[in-house]
Order: C-alpha cells, then structure tokens, then sequence
C-alpha cells in the first residue's frame, strides 16, 4: 500500500515540477495518443501482475494507484497545454491546479461548471476523456476485479485465508 501513496505522490509532484513549456501542437496531440497507449500498456502489464501476485487484492490496489492518477495527469497536462498555446479554450485561464481540477471532475462526472471547454478542440479532449473514464471505472474495475479472481484461483483455497 505504501508504495501506491509514493507512486501516486510521485506523480503529482512530477507534474508539478516537470517544465511545461512546450506548445500544444502535433507534438502534444502525439504525447496524448502515446500517453494514452502507454496508460493502456501500464494497466495490462498491471492486470497480468495482479494475477501472478500473491497477494492479488493488494497489488490491484496498487495497480488502480499507478493506472488512474497517470490517466489524470495526463489530461491536466493536455488541459494546460491547450490553455497555454490557445488561451480562451476554457471559461477561465487555467494554472496547474485548476487544469488537474478540470480533468479530476471531467473523469468523476462531477462537472461542477465553473470550469468548462470552450473551443472545440478541448471540448473534443474532455470527450475523450470522458470515454476513457468511463472505461477505466467500467471495463478496468471489471478486468481488475476477474484479475484478483484469477489470482486467488491460481493460489488454490490453501493460501486465500
């Protein structure tokens, strides 16, 4: 448990820390596909971890620590790219926090309003996002949770208790 809270920790502060100063062209279009890809990769590499695991609930957890705050930051990152490159893409400027705000309620379904897409291009992200939150929470919980089924089959009923 402690090394998702470090993982999860460690993310944030990369996010804080890490220079954004690149615009929000082909480029950044190209590391959200690729961020994307590489998130999908991560959570299959999880769910088969999670089935070898011998603690198999214990490593899902783990695994949803790394899977979901990385998918979060990748859309803030996107958010506030756009932001910068084409200000006005959003009913307000948006600084590190307010776009990891944006992307942490586009993902719960929260949509408090006060910060909305207002171009096309990051209403077009937000959609994206959505689906793949809508994704993550319904397909990954289920593939997570037949995952720790697996696993806990393969211990045998010695090793469950």
């Amino acid at each position: 448990m402690a090394r998702a809270i470090v993982v999860s920790a460690g993310l944030v502060v990369a996010y804080y820390l890490l220079p954004m100063d690149t615009r929000f062209d082909g480029g950044a279009v190209t590391g959200l596909v690729l961020g994307l890809i590489a998130v999908t990769a991560l959570f299959l590499w999880q769910v088969r971890a999670i089935v070898r695991s011998p603690h198999p609930e214990l490593r899902a957890v783990e695994s949803l620590a790394a899977v979901i705050p990385l998918f979060l930051l990748l859309f803030a990152t996107s958010y506030f790219l756009l932001e910068r490159a084409a200000p006005g893409s959003f009913t307000e400027p948006l600084t590190r926090t307010d776009a990891l705000y944006l992307a942490l309620t586009v993902t719960s379904t929260v949509g408090f309003g006060d910060i909305t897409a207002h171009t096309e291009t990051a209403r077009v992200m937000a959609m994206i996002q959505m689906v793949g939150g809508i994704l993550l929470v319904g397909v990954a919980a289920r593939v997570v949770v037949k995952a720790v089924e697996a696993g806990r089959r393969r211990q045998g009923p010695e090793k469950r208790d």
